[in-house]
């Protein structure tokens, strides 16, 4: 069985990590809703860090391999 020490202490970690993870939201809040209105991905890299990706650098690699391929078979 827990103590109600055990049990006062786990709920003051939860509510260390919900406080962690909102101020981590609000420090990147204005560039994550730059990015989602841009269609960009947004990836989580930290505490107040982000990657932001625009996937249109998807769509020209594609396209540069297949200028690639379309020269070799030529």
């Amino acid at each position: 069985m827990y103590s109600q020490g055990t049990k006062g202490l786990s709920r003051i970690k939860t509510r260390i990590r919900e406080l962690i993870a909102w101020a981590d939201r609000e420090i990147c809040l204005e560039e994550d809703e730059f990015a989602h209105r841009r269609g960009w991905t947004v990836t989580k890299t930290g505490f107040g860090a982000r990657a932001y990706r625009d996937p249109r650098f998807d769509q020209l690699k594609a396209r540069r391999s297949g200028a690639l391929v379309a020269e070799e078979v030529s």
